[in-house]
């Protein structure tokens, strides 16, 4: 109930989202689109990153342990970074504890993923709905 009244008032979904955001701002990059979907050139669903940087085609992903550990869950993961990669989109994944544990580490990788993302050209037909 809690995670549903929080989309409906926010894009952000979870209290992990909530502390990337803050971070995202932080770290002086442009605005990211939160919980959009993305699909490639085909029209094929990629995924719904977290954070989405459609000027670079950067997806960042919040994988909490809870959700992405049990198999079946895991092999969506993997299926969905694999999609992402295969489109040419630039993936970064965190640990949601590590926003708070490590928030300047977080926030350099994070850079570091959008430098190296605007330095390749951006892959065509990738869209953002």
């Amino acid at each position: 109930m809690p995670r549903r009244i929080l989309s409906e008032i926010t894009e952000l979904r979870s209290v992990a989202e909530k502390d990337a955001a803050e971070l995202a701002k932080r770290s002086k990059l442009p605005m990211a689109m939160w919980n959009k979907p993305i699909y490639d050139p085909n029209d094929q669903y990629l995924g719904r990153p977290d954070a989405w940087w459609d000027d670079v085609a950067l997806a960042w992903e919040i994988d909490s342990k809870a959700f992405h550990y049990r198999s079946d869950d895991y092999a969506r993961t993997v299926a969905r970074n694999t999609r992402y990669v295969a489109a040419g989109i630039v993936l970064l994944q965190t640990l949601p504890a590590r926003l708070r544990t490590e928030p300047d580490k977080v926030m350099d990788e994070l850079r570091a993923a959008y430098v190296a993302a605007a330095a390749r050209p951006r892959p065509p037909g990738v869209t953002c709905r």
